[in-house]
């Protein structure tokens, strides 16, 4: 039963992170480009993205807690298929790329907005842009070597 709580929990967190940089990368951005002027997007990007975070540092703590928990409960890190060492070691890039995006990249564009430097601001979004897009990717591959592992 611990297996099973820990397996969702883990489903949630990660449902939170990937399918939230799908919305915001495909739904939220070109809706913003498309409505608003760049500095009314630009803080609303920034806003909207301090607000997500938010629950993606949750996300990500809850991950790596419930990932590292069910390797425990069924045995430890010897008995892992090769599976659990893919989706950890893609998760642990994710991570790394999230981190940068956070303390870094996000830190630059919101410094940006709070000055009124559109053109910076709008170079600091599509940074982050473009590091979402990479991290979606590698969330929909770990989420493919999760089924591969099942279905196999």
């Amino acid at each position: 039963m611990p297996h099973v709580i820990l397996l969702f929990i883990h489903l949630l967190a990660a449902a939170f992170w990937v399918g939230g940089m799908a919305t915001l990368h495909f739904a939220v951005r070109p809706s913003a480009v498309a409505t608003l002027e760049p500095p009314l997007r630009l803080r609303m990007m920034a806003a909207t993205l301090r607000r997500f975070f938010v629950g993606v540092d949750a996300a990500v703590t809850l991950l790596f807690v419930t990932g590292v928990g069910m390797i425990m409960v069924t045995g430890g890190f010897r008995s892992v298929h090769w599976r659990v060492e893919a989706m950890m070691g893609i998760a642990l890039v994710m991570a790394g790329i999230y981190v940068y995006i956070r303390a870094s990249v996000f830190r630059a564009l919101r410094r940006a907005v709070e000055e009124g430097a559109w053109p910076v601001a709008a170079g600091r979004l599509d940074m982050v842009r473009k590091l979402v897009s990479l991290n979606l990717a590698f969330g929909v591959a770990v989420f493919g070597v999760a089924i591969m592992g099942r279905a196999g």
